[in-house]
């Protein structure tokens, strides 16, 4: 089920990654009209669909190296929310230093990080039983 779900998220990246920019500067960016997302971002956002979608598909290495990952990551996020502004800022945008994050951002970081520890922890157990 979770492969499923991670496999059509992976597809609507691939497709639609200006969208998927759009949705996280309506949650996460107070001024998204004063940001200008860096040009190869979407492209950017694109390739991670596919490595998605392909890892989705296979439900091997691939998947299980993304799960560890996510989870690392969920981990970080969890821990360390602040550090996600720093990194998505200069990831995302020509000039970081302008963007003003959306004051809730902090709490909804953390909880997506406790989401990706969890569903790395619940593939882990998974793949023992296997």
């Amino acid at each position: 089920m979770l492969r499923q779900f991670l496999g059509a998220l992976g597809v609507l990246t691939a497709l639609i990654p200006d969208w998927i920019v759009d949705v996280f500067e309506a949650i996460a960016v107070e001024n998204p009209e004063e940001n200008t997302v860096h040009s190869w971002f979407s492209p950017l956002i694109r390739v991670e669909g596919v490595v998605i979608t392909l890892a989705a598909l296979r439900d091997g290495r691939l998947y299980a190296w993304l799960m560890n990952v996510t989870g690392i990551f969920g981990a970080v996020l969890l821990f360390v929310p602040r550090l996600y502004e720093q990194i998505a800022g200069a990831l995302v945008y020509e000039n970081p230093e302008s963007v003003e994050w959306n004051e809730h951002l902090t709490d909804g970081v953390r909880v997506i990080g406790a989401v990706y520890v969890l569903l790395a922890l619940l593939d882990r157990r998974r793949r023992n039983r296997a």
